[in-house]
Order: structure tokens, then C-alpha cells, then sequence
């Protein structure tokens, strides 16, 4: 018999975590002195604890480690749960490669400007929600021919929705798409979030749930839209450094919107696939 502390030296752990495995019943040891409470092990039980550190070093949980040597798995079982655990490594390879080339681009602009970035690019989800919506048509996407359309279409909007008594429950939102005029026209739709339970059947503005984006790149633009040219461009290097593709328009989400437009805060969601 090994008391506790010869047993966890043999097994190279500590005498902590064996006590651990004692009291999740991972393994138990041979013989507990009634009396002191002293614990003591077989040195057979040295292949379980081989095993279960085994099966830790592949990533299993404590759980899922019990689960293979009380119940045994058959071998098509095991096969699944090692199968599954490949994928998952393999996906957190591939993430902290996606991490790894970030880093280096962020280095190349450092190395490259002198001085780190102002625009932070976030690649995540955005969740649909219930807009009231209207649109109208610019002659391209240039900012001299957006802003004649795009302030007065908010305007109207706003003034519709508060006529119809409907609360504003969130940042508004334009979005862009080509116009169906071609000849590099844009249809801007501008967009004001209501509550999910507003009806989807009036005649002064569109009611729509607006289509979530499953993976945005994001970056957060602050001041006036005519000055975000910088922003868009930390965008599409991002983009293009970061092994995306850009799959339409970047959406405007106005967080923050006083009458000094130098206080805007507007975040900027283009629409990206891997590849």
C-alpha cells in the first residue's frame, strides 16, 4: 500500500488533486483509516490514474473522463467522443490562427504607420430586430450624394413614427443595397427599432424585422459621416489582412446622435464570410 503522498509522486500530481478525485469519485483510494482519516493506495490503481491523466491531456472534462472508465464505452462510442474532440481542437487551432494573423496585421500597421490604430475591428453577430423603415434612392454611395437623401428620409421617419404614437426602443439604422436604377445608384433604407410586438401592416411606414448579419466585421466611427473615410478603410484592410470577404454594404447603427454631429458615434457592420 502507498500512503497518499508516495502515491501522488509516482502519479505526478498532487496530493490535492487526488483528494479531489476522491471526492468527485473519480478514484477513490484502496483504504481510509477509520480513525486518522489517512488515505492509502494499491499501486495497481497507478494505471487508472495513468488513464484518467491521459484522457485530461486530450481535453476530456472530469465528467466525461469518469464516464469512459466506470461505464466503458464501446469502441464505436469512443471513436465518436475522440472524433468530436478532434473537431473541437481543431477549431481552436483555427481560432488562435485567426488571432495570430490579426496580431501580425496589427504589427504591420503599427510598423507601417508608426503608431497603433484608432479603429479596433471586432468580427461578431448582429441579432435581428423589429424596425419601422423607409427608403429612398442616391445617385451613388459617395457621401456628397447619401447625405441629401439620407437626413431627410430620418427626419420623415421619425416624425411618421411619432405621429403614430410608437416608442423608439433602440439606436436607428441605415442600410444600403445597389438600386435597381444600376448605373451606381444606391437604395438607402433608414431604419428606427420598435418594439416586437409593433404590426407589420401600415401604410406610413414599413414594419420589418431586419435580417441578422452572422458575422459582421465592426468598427466604431466617431464624429461626422462625412469624415468616417478613415473608418471605412481600417474596415476593408481589416478585411482584406484578416482573410475575409466583404459580402455587401456596411450597415450604420448610430449609438449616439447629438446635435453636434462631432459627437456622433456610429458603428459601422460590414457583412463578411471567411475566404
Amino acid at each position: 500500500m502507498l500512503n497518499i503522498g508516495d502515491f501522488a509522486g509516482h502519479g505526478r500530481v498532487s496530493v490535492r488533486m487526488l483528494r479531489h478525485y476522491d471526492a468527485i469519485g473519480l478514484l477513490r483510494p484502496a483504504r481510509v483509516d477509520p480513525v486518522t482519516g489517512y488515505r492509502s493506495y494499491e499501486a495497481g490503481q497507478l494505471a487508472r490514474l495513468n488513464r484518467v491523466i491521459a484522457l485530461k491531456e486530450l481535453g476530456f472534462t472530469l465528467q466525461q473522463v469518469r464516464a469512459v472508465l466506470d461505464e466503458q464505452p464501446d469502441p464505436a462510442e469512443l471513436r465518436g467522443m475522440l472524433r468530436l474532440r478532434r473537431a473541437q481542437l481543431a477549431e481552436a487551432i483555427a481560432a488562435d490562427e485567426r488571432r495570430l494573423a490579426r496580431v501580425e496585421a496589427r504589427l504591420r500597421t503599427i510598423e507601417s504607420e508608426g503608431t497603433m490604430s484608432e479603429h479596433d475591428v471586432v468580427v461578431k453577430p448582429v441579432p435581428s430586430v423589429r424596425a419601422a423603415q423607409l427608403s429612398g434612392v442616391a445617385a451613388s454611395y459617395e457621401p456628397e450624394d447619401i447625405t441629401p437623401v439620407i437626413g431627410p428620409l430620418f427626419e420623415e421617419l421619425c416624425r411618421r413614427v411619432a405621429e403614430a404614437g410608437i416608442q423608439v426602443v433602440g439606436p436607428s439604422v441605415a442600410r444600403y443595397e445597389d438600386a435597381p436604377e444600376g448605373d451606381g445608384a444606391v437604395l438607402i433604407r433608414v431604419a428606427l427599432q420598435v418594439a416586437p410586438a409593433v404590426r407589420d401592416d401600415r401604410e406610413d411606414f414599413e414594419v420589418i424585422d431586419l435580417p441578422p448579419i452572422e458575422e459582421a466585421a465592426t468598427v466604431v466611427h466617431r464624429g461626422p459621416m462625412d469624415g468616417a473615410v478613415g473608418s471605412f478603410q481600417a474596415l476593408a484592410r481589416f478585411i482584406e489582412e484578416n482573410g475575409y470577404r466583404s459580402t455587401g454594404y456596411a450597415r450604420e447603427c448610430y449609438l449616439e446622435t447629438p446635435d453636434d454631429v462631432t459627437g456622433w458615434v456610429v458603428e459601422l457592420q460590414e457583412p463578411v464570410v471567411r475566404g
